[in-house]
């Protein structure tokens, strides 16, 4: 629904309009009614109307002048429509030059009303969907402009062309806050779109990382470290209400420029995870991150690089990364427990991921914990390094495992569904869709178990069951090529020839003459 200011300094043309038009029929509803030009401009900016219907003549402002200063000072100025009793060429000339989407004399006649409203109702419409349009390809542009900042770095190519897409210039303060609910973000919502309709004053774009937390960029320098975190209390109480459950917003320290991004994002990120591993949730900033920093046990975020390595099952990165994290143990000598408490939440994150891929967490864990004890035994440095060691070696190989089962599983599936679908216009990206696969590496694991590439696999499926109907049925050529799934009988012949050496129809003559 579409919201109407009426603006009249006599109450009961005010009750008329409200009363005598039928305002849900065109999907409009009065939102407020304003007896002079001044308390409108202030209801205005209140309830940011869509439509206005404002009386000319009032005392102190005019109509015409309520108008003209809204279009100036109002960074989305309403549509106006002029009731007026003064059939004079003089305003709608100036009616005219401020845009003014109908002049109307009164009394209102209820067709010319109902004609214009349905009209407005209409164009409304059109320029809402048109600016949602441009907003979500800009918000997109900047999402992944964003992403490249966060992953690749900053060069020049890469700056000039997020300044554009954040139209700005120079290098302005900036801060990062990374968002990130408790059970992810989801639902039928884009929150890309929620976020630049919903976000905070200063918001230059939003983005998504690999692990689903939702980054937003801020200009501050024109607000106060007092002024962010009232945002984002604001900002986190929103969420946590909309999805019901914990919500953590990690504030990074301030950066001039774009190419401060990415180190502004890692920043956030340490907060996040420091915050996540603890359970808590609400409000985080860097400062006070780095205030109580030398109480942890080893560097910010080397969980998740570990993690990240383990599942990619690269045996000489899993070599480096230890090597760095076990460097950093000998020369900041950390405290045991709180070595220990990060090791347990690697080991709840592998056992996660292990669940995730249909894997027994539970017989993982023992298993281990008959090689190596348990966590707590590992009571010197020596112990836990070895422990660490052995916990990501054993996790590489169950997950590699996992892997391949999980692979041999959805292909047998894929392959099934294809056998059962094979009539139905399949592609391999629509495949790879429903089975959530990549499509390139789908296609390449269709070939290894099916001996064939999926359109081959496919065709010669839809040929089999063609010769089938053609020996047993009594239907036309063209209707067994679209029974079988073939779009048309020019493309079916063609392919049948290709596969059989004959034609269609030299095939079902063939097969007749040996039964006879």
């Amino acid at each position: 629904m579409f919201n109407v200011l009426l603006v009249d300094d006599e109450p009961w043309v005010l009750e008329g309009l409200r009363t005598m038009i039928d305002w849900d029929r065109f999907g409009f509803r009065i939102c407020g009614e304003a007896l002079s030009a001044t308390e409108a401009l202030k209801l205005m900016e209140q309830l940011k109307p869509e439509l206005v219907m404002t009386d000319i003549h009032m005392p102190v402002l005019n109509g015409l002048e309520l108008i003209e200063h809204s279009n100036r000072t109002l960074p989305h100025p309403p549509k106006f429509v002029i009731l007026s009793g003064y059939d004079d060429f003089g305003y709608a000339h100036i009616a005219m030059r401020q845009r003014v989407a109908e002049y109307l004399l009164k009394p209102i006649d209820d067709e010319e009303i109902e004609a214009l409203l349905a009209k407005l109702s209409r164009e409304i419409r059109d320029e809402f969907e048109t600016e949602r349009s441009f907003r979500q390809k800009a918000g997109l542009a900047v999402h992944y402009l964003l992403n490249r900042l966060i992953r690749e770095g900053v060069n020049v190519d890469l700056a000039d062309q997020a300044c554009k897409a954040m139209e700005i210039q120079g290098e302005p303060l900036l801060q990062c806050l990374l968002i990130e609910p408790a059970g992810g973000f989801g639902g039928s919502v884009d929150w890309i779109d929620w976020m630049a309709e919903n976000g905070p004053e200063g918001l230059l774009g939003c983005f998504q990382d690999d692990s689903g937390s939702m980054g937003l960029v801020l200009r501050v320098e024109h607000s106060t470290p007092d002024d962010v975190m009232e945002t984002a209390l604001q900002l986190q109480y929103a969420l946590a209400r909309e999805f019901e459950e914990p919500v953590i917003v990690a504030l990074s320290g301030t950066g001039a420029g774009v190419q401060a991004i990415g180190e502004l994002y890692r920043q956030s990120v340490d907060v996040r995870d420091d915050k996540r591993s603890q359970g808590r949730s609400g409000v985080f900033c860097y400062q006070e991150l780095r205030r109580v920093q030398h109480l942890r046990g080893l560097p910010l975020g080397w969980i998740d690089e570990l993690l990240s390595v383990i599942m990619s099952g690269e045996h000489a990165s899993i070599e480096s990364c230890l090597a760095r994290i076990f460097a950093a143990m000998t020369d900041h000598l950390p405290r045991l427990r709180a070595v220990q408490a990060d090791v347990a939440d690697l080991e709840l994150k592998l056992c996660r991921r292990i669940a995730e891929m249909n894997g027994d967490p539970d017989l993982f864990m023992n298993r281990l914990q008959g090689e190596l004890g348990h966590l707590g035994d590992a009571c010197h440095c020596a112990a836990l390094k070895n422990y660490i060691r052995l916990l990501s070696f054993e996790a590489l190989s169950e997950l590699a495992e996992l892997g391949k089962l999980t692979e041999h599983n959805t292909i047998f599936q894929v392959i099934q569904y294809v056998d059962r679908e094979y009539r139905s216009k399949l592609q391999l990206q629509d495949l790879a869709r429903h089975f959530h696969m990549n499509a390139t590496y789908l296609g390449q694991l269709f070939k290894k178990h099916a001996g064939k590439p999926f359109k081959e696999y496919l065709n010669d499926k839809r040929i089999e069951e063609a010769k089938l109907l053609l020996k047993r049925s009594g239907m036309k050529v063209s209707e067994v090529a679209l029974h079988v799934g073939f779009p048309n009988a020019d493309y079916f012949i063609h392919k049948f020839k290709l596969t059989t050496g004959m034609l269609p129809s030299n095939y079902k003559n063939h097969v007749e003459s040996k039964l006879r």
